[in-house]
Formats: structure tokens, C-alpha cells, sequence
């Protein structure tokens, strides 16, 4: 695997804070990579390390191979697109894709090929001299894309880059995204703390917190088993149950707590009966029913009264408090429509399997 991007124990502090904390990781050439994390966490001083806007205190990054030890911004193979677009309202739109190419000193007939290329490519042919106040968001948007694609960077940065646009035409841009990172082939390594964008549009993310990555993987490896309880609470929406670890048996663990809650999950690390632990439970792992014996019989069964009904079309759900522990569960409706006549109130029971949920030891502040 030919890596664009690598860095090796790179370090920033400002002042007592330590930003980045002696991260090491690799970006395989032509993938979309992506770092998400909350606020404070460090990924744009990352990225603006990785750009040569700020240098680490130590450690090393390497751009298609070579050390950018030293190197300036405006010398490295690298391109990056923000939140705030930073076109220049006063050219049209060629001129605008076509800035970084006249910079360079190319003849007009070159840049004027190119740029004509690159705007078929992204969907905007013909657009040349339309002025920026005349585009869409969405246009915009693919505009500042063509203008970093245009100079053929080893490395386009994207730090929030979908972060002013309104939902709709957000959910539309992370699929044109993904579609020009895959017609281009060039390496994206794209910051944000949404969940749903990292999810979608990438072939690797870090889910990055205070200054540390604390997995990389694919969608479905962060998703489906976490490895770390921030994982598991912060990407997608899980229910979080604290308790002690009753029973340990392999990677079997059942956990109760003081409230008369027991539920059965899967250890993730070392777990030993007595420890304070947290399991995690998605609502789409969760079976509803009307009645007990609709929901299949080798998993425990829960009651629960229903506390509100969030309608969002596919996305509806249930929160509910369990009736022996009073635990509250959000779990999601299905998408038939079956429990469309749900009402609050009402007496229902729900389980999941096992396997389904995952326990770690608690970590020592949750304690």
C-alpha cells in the first residue's frame, strides 16, 4: 500500500494544552480518509499542521513520500477547501478555478482548456463567466472542489467544507463528494464532528479525541464493534447503561446495577466480575412488541412504558422507561409503519440480543 500521507509522532501544545498528542497514521494514496471528532479535539490543528499553516513541536509528516520538514505551505502537493469558501466574488467563476493555474504562469490557452476540463468534470460545464453571487451553495461549493482539483494536489484538505450549507443540500453534497473523490482519484483527508458525514463518505476514519485518535477504521468496523467506550457513545446513537459486572464468562458479561436493571452484552478488553462497566445498546438492535411472546424466546425480555414518540419518518423512535429499573431506552421503530399507532403510555416489550451489545470496563471519571 502507497501511503500519501504519513505522519509520525507529531506533537502540537499551546501553552499547558497539549492539542496533539504523539500521533502516528497513514492515509493510503487515492482513499478518503476522514477525522471526526467534537470540538476541541484537535483535528484542525491537525490539518493545518498537515498544510504547513503551523508546524508540530516534533515528530514528522510525509507527503507523497517526502519529509515536509521545513517546507512551506504554498510549497507542499496539498489543497484545502473550508467552511467559508473563499471565492473571490470579484472574478467569475473561470477565473476563479483558474487562480491557482495563472499563479503558476501558465499560458491562457492552457489554463482556459483546464479549466473548461475540470468544470465539465464537477458538473458546472459552460459556467465560466457566471459570477459567484449568481451560484447556488451546492455550486459554490463544487467551485472551491474544481479550483484545489484543478492544480492536481497529492493531498485535497477539507476542514468542514459542508458545515454552512443547509441539510438537504448537505445530504446532496456528501454524495456528490464521494462520487468526484472516486472520478478523481485524488487523496481527501476531510475533518468533521458529523457522524453521518464521516460515515458515508469515507474508506477510513479516525475518531479523534483530546489530541489522540482513538480508533481508525472503516464506517462499519467504528459502527459495529467499537473498541473504546467514546467510540461506542459518540458515533451513532446507543443507549448507555452503567452497572457492576455480575458475571464474566468468556466475553459474556451481565451487568446489573442498584436499580434492578440486568442485561447480558459482550466484553470488549478485560472485564472481571465486580468492575464498574458500561454497556452500549443501539436502538435499530432493539425487537418491539406489543406482547412477550412475539419476540423470540432465547433473549431477555424488557417491559416498558412508552415516555414519547419521535416521529422522523424512517428514522422514528420510541424513548421508553424500562419497568423494574426505571432505565431509559430510546429504541428505533421499524420501518414498516408497524407501530405507527403507538400511543404514550402504553405498555411494551422489547429485547435485543446479546451479541448485539457491547460492555467495556467504565472509564475511571464515570466511575
Amino acid at each position: 500500500m502507497h501511503a500519501d500521507l504519513q505522519a509520525a509522532r507529531i506533537v502540537k501544545r499551546f501553552g499547558d494544552h497539549l492539542a496533539v498528542d504523539a500521533l502516528s497514521f497513514s492515509v493510503a494514496r487515492g482513499s478518503f480518509f476522514s477525522i471526526l471528532g467534537p470540538s476541541g479535539c484537535g483535528k484542525t490543528t491537525l490539518l493545518r499542521m498537515i498544510a504547513g499553516f503551523i508546524a508540530p513541536d516534533s515528530g514528522d509528516i510525509h507527503i507523497g513520500g517526502q519529509s515536509m520538514a521545513g517546507v512551506a505551505p504554498n510549497r507542499r502537493p496539498v489543497n484545502m477547501v473550508f467552511q467559508h469558501l473563499a471565492l473571490f466574488p470579484m472574478m467569475s467563476v473561470g477565473e476563479n478555478v483558474g487562480y491557482g493555474l495563472s499563479r503558476r504562469g501558465l499560458p491562457k490557452a492552457e489554463i482556459a482548456r483546464r479549466v473548461g476540463e475540470m468544470l465539465e468534470r464537477v458538473g458546472l460545464t459552460g459556467a465560466q463567466a457566471k459570477r459567484i453571487d449568481q451560484l447556488s451553495g451546492g455550486q459554490r461549493q463544487r467551485v472551491a472542489i474544481a479550483r484545489s482539483l484543478v492544480l492536481e494536489p497529492t493531498l485535497l484538505l477539507l476542514d468542514e467544507p459542508l458545515g454552512a450549507l443547509d441539510l438537504k443540500l448537505r445530504e446532496h453534497m456528501k454524495i456528490e463528494l464521494k462520487q468526484l473523490q472516486a472520478a478523481f482519484g485524488t487523496t481527501f483527508v476531510y475533518i468533521t464532528h458529523d457522524q453521518s458525514e464521516a460515515l458515508v463518505l469515507s474508506d477510513q476514519v479516525a475518531v479523534m479525541n483530546a489530541g489522540r485518535f482513538e480508533q481508525v477504521g472503516t464506517p462499519q468496523q467504528l459502527y459495529y464493534q467499537p473498541q473504546t467506550p467514546f467510540v461506542a457513545g459518540f458515533v451513532g446513537a446507543s443507549n448507555r447503561l452503567g452497572g457492576r459486572a455480575t458475571a464474566v464468562q468468556g466475553d459474556a458479561v451481565t451487568l446489573s446495577n442498584e436499580q434492578g436493571l440486568v442485561l447480558h452484552a459482550r466484553a470488549v478488553g478485560a472485564i472481571s466480575a465486580g468492575d464498574p462497566v458500561q454497556a452500549f445498546v443501539r436502538p435499530e438492535a432493539t425487537t418491539l412488541a406489543r406482547e412477550a411472546s412475539a419476540l423470540p424466546a432465547n433473549q431477555p425480555i424488557y417491559a416498558g412504558q412508552v415516555q414519547s414518540l419521535l416521529f422522523d419518518g424512517a428514522n422514528s423512535a420510541l424513548l421508553l422507561k424500562e419497568e423494574r429499573s426505571s432505565a431509559k431506552f430510546r429504541i428505533a421503530l421499524p420501518q414498516t409503519g408497524q407501530f405507527s399507532d403507538l400511543q404514550v403510555g402504553e405498555r411494551v416489550h422489547f429485547g435485543f440480543d446479546p451479541k448485539q451489545a457491547v460492555c467495556f470496563a467504565a472509564p475511571p471519571h464515570a466511575r
